[in-house]
């Protein structure tokens, strides 16, 4: 390995800035006072932004799967009728949450890595009638972009409430929730946003609301997303925050302000293309399929393990050169890596990683 640092080339946790770890090392404050607030306040505004919407939005204590667990749990009673769309690992997870609240959840599934049939989703509303959608905007298992206005399109004409995974979306791609008539959109601390991981954040339509208050008995408890509204009156969670961690996003949000969405949103489109150049240059292949409604992720690239090397020694040569990507997860596992172009990385970490996928290549051929 060389004496750099390790970098992390994994779609999250992302590498952070020396700003956003030194934020953390603050002193600890009161989480019922004034400062807090200010703060809150402030997190929450910044994340308004970034998802261009007007709904409520709130900030957990807790990773992604967290805030997926809030969407599904405080929506889904024994059984109200949902359907959940699955490409890839973290679809099938919404399908997993979505067993534990009702009877009735549908998965409409998709080879993993292959694209959302839309006339397949509209056989499955037709038959389950459903009070819920849910999709995985950016499926970062199998590197692939789902067709999220044109499912949040299709849930509208069905009266069905959408809720959009976006934990590794936002913050990278255009994500317009409100033009979209997405009702739950959630994303992660450690994705695009660039922060630590361990926070999630949620926001919720006017209709989702309607649901989650018709959903007395079923709601979780930590994740009970009323408690949320109800505290953020007085700019406060209704559990202990996890401090460090909210000063680190609320710093995270600062550096994405001074860049500017725009410019952000750009950055991470021209370093995957240049990653998915360097892919086609060495004479390796994309693993999605793609379809006229998908597209390849610019937050994540998926490429097909080469037949003369085997998975294990290929992460491990990048390792021994300074650099971590990720292999595949489940069904996918030992078939694919994933090299990650998210969060505050740069032209010189693409490039390190470019330059130590070649040597390792040529190490083994």
């Amino acid at each position: 390995m060389t004496g750099e640092e390790l970098l992390l080339m994994i779609p999250g946790p992302v590498p952070l800035l020396p700003r956003i770890r030194e934020a953390m090392s603050r002193p600890m404050i009161y989480h019922r006072g004034e400062e807090f607030g200010e703060m809150y306040r402030e997190i929450v505004d910044g994340l308004k932004w970034i998802f261009q919407t007007k709904n409520d939005l709130f900030v957990m204590s807790g990773s992604g799967t967290c805030a997926m667990e809030a969407a599904v749990g405080n929506l889904l009673r024994t059984d109200t009728p949902a359907v959940c769309i699955v490409n890839g690992k973290f679809g099938e997870r919404l399908v997993e949450i979505g067993h534990r609240y009702s009877t009735n959840v549908r998965a409409v599934e998709f080879e993993w890595g292959g694209s959302i049939e839309l006339d397949a989703v509209k056989a499955a509303m037709d038959e389950v009638q459903p009070q819920v959608v849910t999709m995985v905007h950016n499926e970062t298992s199998t590197g692939i972009l789902n067709p999220a206005e044109a499912i949040a399109k299709l849930a509208r004409e069905y009266d069905a409430l959408f809720v959009l995974d976006c934990i590794t979306s936002i913050g990278g791609y255009n994500v317009p929730i409100d033009q979209w008539g997405v009702d739950i959109a959630i994303t992660g601390s450690q994705k695009c946003l660039g922060a630590p991981p361990g926070i999630s954040a949620i926001s919720i339509s006017d209709r989702a609301w309607a649901l989650m208050e018709a959903n007395s008995s079923r709601r979780p408890y930590y994740m009970d997303l009323i408690a949320y509204r109800d505290s953020y009156d007085k700019f406060q969670t209704p559990y202990t925050p996890a401090l460090p961690l909210f000063f680190a996003l609320h710093e995270a949000l600062e550096v994405i302000r001074e860049e500017g969405m725009v410019k952000r949103i750009e950055r991470h489109r021209l370093l995957a293309d240049t990653v998915r150049n360097a892919i086609d240059a060495m004479g390796l292949s994309l693993f999605p399929k793609l379809n006229e409604v998908s597209e390849y992720s610019n937050t994540v690239t998926a490429v097909n393990v080469p037949e003369w090397l085997d998975d294990a020694s290929l992460r491990a040569g990048m390792r021994e050169r300074g650099v971590m990507v990720a292999g595949g997860q489940g069904r996918l596992k030992g078939r694919i890596f994933r090299i990650a172009t998210m969060g505050n990385i740069t032209e010189r970490e693409v490039s390190r990683t470019i330059q130590a996928l070649d040597s390792t290549l040529k190490e083994h051929r």
